[in-house]
Formats: structure tokens, sequence, C-alpha cells
């Protein structure tokens, strides 16, 4: 397994469009619940163990091989927002051109013409992980990470806050992430038996409303 693909695809660099999306903290920061080091860390652990935590199953479930139209269906039913489907398929859309150009394969092909107008990214995510040669555990991982990654290096941007302070929070979820990532792995690899109602469910209202919130904004500075 080539597990320095894995590197590859959790890098904030790679060209799949993540640079542009702050992960909910745009809103956070305008409603005042993102202030400095310490809130980043709050809203960063809310978001881990709640969107984070479905995001990162979806993504082991796709890895493993799951029908991806289902666990589409899954990711829509668990994400209320409309503004925020809009941004998961966009987000899977740019995903999956960056991981076919990357690690072309006809899994990542198929994916392209069941979806052309994209799919979620988590479920993307999971089949690009697939062809690049990771595992579940791997899909996981990256999208755990992404959860927080994201709404840390936006928050550099809105609030001028300390690029170190922001990489010491990252460190400091570290082991919530190792625990997300391990328990979303798990539920990934019940679906082919119990199927996709067996996935995480958690909720983050604050994180919808201040979706459909920031899509109205006139300026902003990320696209979510």
């Amino acid at each position: 397994m080539p597990r320095a693909a894995l590197l590859v695809l959790a890098d904030g660099r790679f060209p799949a469009g993540g640079h542009a999306h702050s992960g909910g903290a745009e809103a956070a920061v305008r409603a005042g619940r993102i202030t400095d080091a310490a809130s980043l860390e709050d809203f960063c652990r809310g978001r881990l163990h709640t969107t984070g935590l479905v995001s990162a199953a979806l993504a082991a479930a796709a890895a493993l091989g799951a029908d991806p139209a289902a666990l589409d269906g899954a990711a829509d039913a668990r994400t209320p927002s409309p503004a925020l489907r809009g941004v998961a398929r966009r987000l899977g859309r740019q995903l999956l051109r960056a991981g076919r150009a990357t690690w072309p394969c006809a899994e990542l092909d198929a994916l392209a013409a069941s979806f052309p107008k994209g799919a979620h990214q988590p479920v993307v995510l999971g089949v690009v992980a697939r062809g690049a040669g990771l595992g579940a555990v791997d899909a996981a991982y990256c999208s755990a990470y992404e959860s927080v990654s994201g709404p840390a290096t936006a928050t550099v941007r809105l609030l001028s806050l300390d690029p170190f302070e922001a990489s010491g929070v990252l460190v400091r979820l570290a082991g919530e992430v190792d625990r997300v990532a391990l328990a979303a792995a798990e539920a990934g690899r019940r679906v082919p038996d119990e199927g996709v109602d067996v996935l995480p469910a958690a909720s983050a209202p604050l994180l919808e409303v201040g979706a459909e919130v920031h899509a109205g904004w006139g300026a902003r500075l990320f696209a979510s």
C-alpha cells in the first residue's frame, strides 16, 4: 500500500478546492463564536465530533467499495442545509477532477459518469483514496483531519491569528482525530452487512444555520 499517497491527498496544496472554504469558520467568526485560539479549538472539536465523524465514516465506507450512490444518498440525508449540500457537491466535483488526474482508474471514471454535477465530497474522497491504493482508515484519517485543518487555516486569515497558535490547536486535537478516524473506519466496515443506516448521523445545527446565513452574504472571503 503506497502510504505516501495519504500525504498527497491530505496536503492542503492538493488541488481539491478546499482552500476556498472555511468549514463554517467565517460565519462563526462573524457571529463572535471564534475570537481566538481557545474558541477556535472549541469550534474545531465540535466540528470533528459531528460533521467530521459523519464525513470520515462516509469516506471509509467508500474506500471499502460500498455503493457510491447509496453513500451519496446517506450524505444528503445527513446534510439538512441546501447550502452545505451544494458546497459538498462542488468540492466533490473538484476533488474528483484532481483524483482522476492523479490516480486515473475505472472507478473514478464511473463515479464521474454517475454524478456529472458532483457527488458529496466525503464519498469522492473515499473512492479517490481507494484509487490511490489506500484503505478505510487512511480515508477516515484524511477526512477527519480536513474537518479541523480547514477552519484552523481559514481563521489565520479571518482573525490574523498567529499560525503557530492555529497549528497548536491541531496538535492538541490530534488524539481526538485518532479516535474519530478509527470509530469512523469501524462504522464504514459495517456498511456491507448492515447498510448505510449504520453510519453515524451526528448533527451540528449551528453549522447548518451558519451555512445558510453565510450563503446570503454579498461579500465574504470564503465560499463556505
